[in-house]
């Protein structure tokens, strides 16, 4: 078989090239970031969440994400902060969590999704939710001062908050970009008011209304994790 592959791989020959288009690596990923640079509005942003916002944007591809961002003040520095410390990071979502660049991690911190725990579906069917907000339930043991990344679904994002309001310990930051038609955008909207609301106030990040998901997730993760581009 490794013969096989071997002869299969040195017989491979480029196709000839029939347009015109940037194929490499480094320089797509600087003129990535430069172009975001260009395009977006920034200005809102929080001077030490910049090269936050356009991880996120560069996630997502949409220039426009930078108007629905809601970054909390104080949320750069205690992620980080965690995070150099050794503190875990808890994902909704397999895609979150393999979106997570290992090489970026301070500390190699854990990075744990539980959506596949054997009590899983037991508890989703008798508090009649979905696995992944009966997955955020075993987070507890590990929740305080971890760095949470919710990118898939609201329900865990209304459970964490259910969770924290009902005494659970609190994590040092929260990604909260759970994304759809159902739900999501109110989520974000408690997590948003969390403080004003509930007087807890929490490090976070989010994107107002339906969009979110694991890409943008994860790639705010990663500028989280490190401070280089």
């Amino acid at each position: 078989m490794t013969g096989h592959t071997t002869g299969y791989t040195t017989s491979l020959r480029r196709p000839p090239r029939r347009y015109e288009y940037v194929d490499s690596g480094p320089e797509i990923y600087l003129d990535s970031f430069a172009t975001i640079r260009r395009e977006a509005d920034l200005r809102r942003i929080p001077a030490d969440a910049e090269k936050l916002a356009v991880r996120m944007i560069h996630g997502s591809g949409q220039v426009d994400l930078a108007d629905d961002l809601v970054v909390h003040p104080r949320l750069v520095g205690a992620a980080r902060t965690a995070l150099e410390s050794g503190a875990p990071i808890l994902c909704d979502a397999t895609m979150v969590a393999t979106g997570v660049t290992r090489s970026r991690l301070p500390q190699g911190n854990d990075v744990l999704c539980l959506l596949n725990d054997p009590r899983v579906p037991d508890l989703a069917r008798a508090w009649r939710t979905t696995r992944t907000a009966a997955a955020v339930s075993l987070w507890e043991p590990r929740l305080e001062g971890a760095v949470v990344a919710i990118g898939n679904a609201p329900t865990a994002l209304f459970h964490l908050l259910e969770m924290i309001l009902a005494g659970a310990p609190r994590p040092a930051a929260i990604v909260g970009c759970p994304v759809g038609f159902i739900g999501a955008a109110e989520s974000k909207q408690a997590l948003v008011d969390l403080a004003a609301e509930h007087g807890i106030d929490l490090p976070y990040v989010t994107v107002r209304g339906r969009r979110g998901g694991s890409a943008m997730t994860s790639s705010a993760l990663n500028a989280l994790a490190q401070e280089e581009e």
